[in-house]
Order: C-alpha cells, then structure tokens, then sequence
C-alpha cells in the first residue's frame, strides 16, 4: 500500500476567502490601486497571489458591494482603478478578523500538542 505524500494533500492551510480578507484589510489600511494591492499581499507573504486572480477577486468584491472603484487619472502614465472600502466591506474585514482569531487558536492549541509528539518522537 503506497501512502499519499503529505505535502501534496496539504494545500497551504489558508481558509478559502483569505485572499478577499487581506484585500479588504490593505484596502482599509489604504484605497489602493491593484499593483498596490499585489505588493501588499507579498508583505503579507502571499508571494505567489497570481495577478489575474488578484483582479478577478476584485471585480468580485466590488460586485458584492465590499469595495468601491473609480477611475483615476493621473498626468503621468494610464488611468487606475483605486479601490476603497465601503461600510459592508468593513462589516466583512471584522467577520473575516473574528474568524482568523478563532483558526489561530485552534491551530495553536494543535501545534502545542504536536510538538509534545514531536519531542518525544524517538530519533
């Protein structure tokens, strides 16, 4: 019987909607344009947040009534998108905070129990 590889099942370990809760954070900490956003995710350390997923999460969330975008023209270079918060998407930021608090509990009383396995482990 040949076991599955343990690093091939575990897929990161990130809840679904992380990405939309570190948007709605950084969003919050600032309105934000989406290469703005796409640097705020690797200082987060979501260094591999694929671009085209960052942007179609957006449009998503602007949908959902999260976010809110205008179109910003500046005298150098394109017109941007700048996404801001809006009084839902604060609701949302919350819930979503609320939420990771719980999964950090959970994972630390899981991690504690494991290194109490992982030190008796024989070498």
């Amino acid at each position: 019987m040949t076991l599955p590889n343990p690093l091939e099942e575990v897929s990161g370990g990130l809840p679904r909607s992380f990405l939309r809760s570190c948007l709605l954070l950084l969003i919050a900490e600032k309105p934000s344009y989406g290469y703005d956003l796409q640097e705020g995710l690797n200082a987060l350390g979501m260094v591999n947040a694929d671009p085209g997923g960052l942007y179609r999460t957006l449009r998503s969330m602007e949908h959902d009534g999260l976010v809110a975008s205008v179109w910003d023209s500046s005298e150098v270079g394109p017109p941007r998108r700048v996404y801001s918060l809006t009084e839902d998407g604060m609701d949302w930021l919350h819930a979503w905070a609320g939420a990771h608090a719980e999964t950090r509990r959970i994972l630390g009383s899981f991690l504690e129990r494991y290194a109490d396995v992982d030190a008796s482990k024989p070498l």
